[in-house]
């Protein structure tokens, strides 16, 4: 980074200003800081992680191209990544529902659902995925949490819990597993 101390950590709004005036090596910056936790976020609201990916290049085309609309003084770069971010997943979400309302498959069975049906739906399923993880216990279920909801890296959970990499790995592996089983999908 030209004209900073050497080790110096540049901060997101600095980055998003940078990405405004077309620093590629900002945006790379930016883009290595915030796509896993955006992905993370993604997936979390769109429920599949190939939709997620999808998502967080959509958002991170709209960084680029729209950095120079971001105003610090009306909210942090944390606070417009995000707003994108889940603004961007729900619209796919909506684009999905709109397009399996268009081919009919709940019309022939159900008359005249709506949002509201879809929302208690996937509220009994989140509940039921949080009791798994309750039921799951630790350490598999912190673990899962950390991979899953907060995007981070296996070799982050590793330095934030202070346990080896193979540990995490096996964690994540078998909690999958158990999460599986407990679900009744394995």
């Amino acid at each position: 980074m030209p004209g900073a101390p050497p080790g110096a950590v540049p901060d997101d709004e600095g980055l998003l200003l940078r990405v405004a005036a077309g620093d590629q090596e900002a945006f790379a910056a930016l883009y290595d800081t915030w796509a896993p936790r955006l992905l993370a976020l993604a997936v979390r609201i769109v429920v599949d992680r190939a939709q997620g990916e999808e998502v967080l290049q959509e958002v991170m085309l709209e960084v680029w191209r729209r950095a120079g609309s971001f105003d610090p003084q009306r909210g942090s770069a944390r606070a417009w990544l995000v707003t994108l971010t889940r603004r961007r997943a729900i619209d796919r979400v909506r684009a999905s529902q709109a397009a399996r309302d268009r081919e009919g498959s709940w019309n022939d069975y159900l008359p005249d659902t709506d949002q509201t049906v879809a929302q208690v739906e996937a509220r009994l399923v989140a509940d039921e995925v949080r009791q798994a993880l309750v039921d799951l216990g630790e350490p598999y279920r912190s673990t899962l949490e950390l991979a899953y909801f907060t995007g981070l890296t296996h070799r982050e959970i590793a330095r934030r819990t202070d346990v080896p990499l193979g540990t995490v790995k096996s964690r994540i592996r078998s909690g999958m597993s158990k999460l599986r089983d407990l679900l009744g999908e394995g």
